[in-house]
């Protein structure tokens, strides 16, 4: 699937630098492309799409963290299998952002099981998915993972 088949828009994500009341942050991910191929995708062996406990999130960093327009891919993998369900470009400073709002999110909500962030994934309009998540790992260049950047739920030991 070509990354240019997705658009990405971000909400509840201002709150944090305003210091307002915390909101969830969401990712809602919109598919321009042969819905088919990413149906199959999104769907376990029996044609069930998967559910968010089989699923990963992770940004793999293109560039130094440390640059102002470090870029990067956004991934969401199968967790069973491995494979990879869509990747998309992003800003690593967009991306980051997210992660900082997901993370003070998880600290202040009332219902820390509720997921810290919320991803809705569309077909042409129409929604396919929704998943509440708690973990987004994020990885440099080389495939280190970048602790002090992801979205680590306290307990999980990776």
């Amino acid at each position: 699937m070509r990354r240019d088949y997705f658009e990405l828009d971000v909400e509840n994500v201002e709150w944090v630098k305003n210091d307002g009341d915390p909101e969830k942050p969401l990712v809602r991910i919109d598919f321009h492309g042969p819905s088919g191929v990413l149906e199959r995708q999104l769907s376990d062996p029996s044609g069930s799409y998967l559910d968010a406990g089989e699923t990963d999130v992770a940004f793999r960093l293109q560039d130094p963290v440390d640059e102002s327009d470090a870029t990067g891919v956004v991934s969401v993998t199968n967790r069973i299998t491995g494979d990879f369900v869509f990747e998309l470009n992003e800003s690593a400073d967009d991306v980051l952002t997210f992660i900082r709002a997901a993370r003070e999110y998880g600290r202040n909500a009332a219902d820390a099981d509720d997921g810290r962030y919320r991803v809705e994934v569309r077909i042409d309009g129409e929604e396919a998915v929704v998943y509440e998540k708690e973990t987004f790992l994020v990885y440099d260049a080389d495939g280190n993972l970048l602790r002090s950047h992801s979205l680590i739920p306290s307990g999980v030991e990776l």
